[in-house]
């Protein structure tokens, strides 16, 4: 017994005082109302109608009790339109996962304009190089560099970003350019110790893929450790246009072996499966996905 379903009916049979009238309403028999206010009062241990042949009454317990229900569907009902009002409304926290150095670069300094447009909205930013679960952590939506493995997550492609490999004019100018992505076996290259292949780099040749194998001095687990390492000359290193674009157009770094990077990566917004999105949350999304869109020369 779904003992609302069976409440809202006890209900309606007193206000109708018929069961084959609110066997019509709710689109179900008569019986089964008739079965559903027997196993209430069952539930509760109280009579709650005396029935005539012609007319049903309320004993004490049952009139005490419609009232209660009354009060109690009610409150459900005010509830529920909370809830939907909220699912419509932009307002509200948005809890989001990003990449480190994402989202100091390219997620907070597109925040101002979002919270101008709803003022009524909160963003809880948590940066972490690594995939967070978002059902433990409680998360609504993660930005995610890639393709996507993880079956139960649904994504929205925000924007690409190319790969570029990059150093300091002065780096280039003290240890040559190289021609040819295996030139890079003669080069300093600062090592990436976060997810993926530490001491390889994935380039394309004639559609072809092929991997160079690379060394250097300093080796981090940050990515913004890795894009101040590339700014003050330590080395060269491939990496998403999107970390260093705003130092590409500024000259402070240069791309070299364009002709040879791999495919460009998709940046994602991605949340579960299954799960309704809040309205906040997908104005978030699209205000991203038209920003980022609009920051392609940088990203």
């Amino acid at each position: 017994m779904d003992r609302i379903i069976a409440m809202n009916m006890f209900v309606r049979v007193v206000e109708t005082g018929s069961f084959s009238a609110v066997a019509r309403e709710l689109e179900t028999t008569q019986p089964t109302v008739s079965k559903n206010i027997a196993e209430l009062e069952n539930w509760l241990g109280a009579k709650l109608l005396s029935r005539s042949t012609r007319k049903l009454h309320l004993t004490e317990a049952g009139s005490d009790y419609y009232e209660r229900c009354l009060t109690i569907l009610q409150d459900i009902e005010e509830a529920e339109q909370n809830v939907g009002q909220l699912q419509t409304q932009v307002k509200g926290t948005i809890k989001v996962s990003a990449p480190v150095a994402f989202g100091r670069l390219c997620v907070i300094p597109l925040l101002h304009d979002f919270f101008e447009l709803y003022p009524d909205v909160r963003v809880e930013l948590t940066l972490n190089d690594f995939n967070v679960d978002l059902v433990e952590e409680g998360i609504d939506l993660a930005l995610r560099m890639g393709s996507l493995s993880d079956s139960t997550l649904i994504a929205k492609k925000l924007v690409s970003s190319p790969m570029v490999t990059v150093a300091t004019p002065t780096y280039f100018q003290k240890n040559g350019v190289p021609q040819h992505p295996r030139d890079l076996k003669n080069h300093d290259c600062i090592i990436y110790t976060g997810p993926g292949k530490m001491y390889e780099m994935e380039y394309q040749e004639d559609g072809q893929p092929f991997t160079v194998h690379i060394k250097g001095k300093l080796l981090t687990n940050n990515t913004e450790a890795l894009r101040e390492a590339l700014l003050e000359g330590y080395g060269a290193k491939m990496v998403p246009k999107w970390l260093v674009g705003d130092a590409l157009e500024s000259g402070q770094l240069v791309s070299v072996l364009d002709e040879f990077t791999p495919s460009a990566h998709d940046i994602s917004a991605v949340f579960l499966s299954g799960r309704h999105l809040p309205t906040k949350a997908r104005r978030l999304i699209d205000f991203l996905a038209e920003r980022l869109q609009n920051l392609q020369r940088i990203i």
